[in-house]
């Protein structure tokens, strides 16, 4: 997978927590921060057959039609 770096705002790990059927992830405060997310924002994930992962908040009206 190609990168161009000038295209990247942040780069970082973070570690998943597994108790019974639950996962959380902690999700970066220079992430957060930059997609402006809020306590119940809700996050798109896309995952890719080559493994790669795509994640997003998701807008606005998406959150308001989970909600309904």
């Amino acid at each position: 997978m190609e990168i161009n770096l000038d295209d990247v705002e942040y780069v970082g790990e973070t570690s998943v927590t597994i108790r019974k059927s639950r996962r959380r992830i902690t999700v970066p405060k220079e992430v957060a921060e930059q997609l402006g997310l809020l306590d119940g924002n809700r996050i798109r994930w896309i995952l890719f057959k080559d493994g790669r992962l795509y994640l997003s908040k998701a807008d606005k009206l998406q959150q308001k039609r989970t909600a309904e």
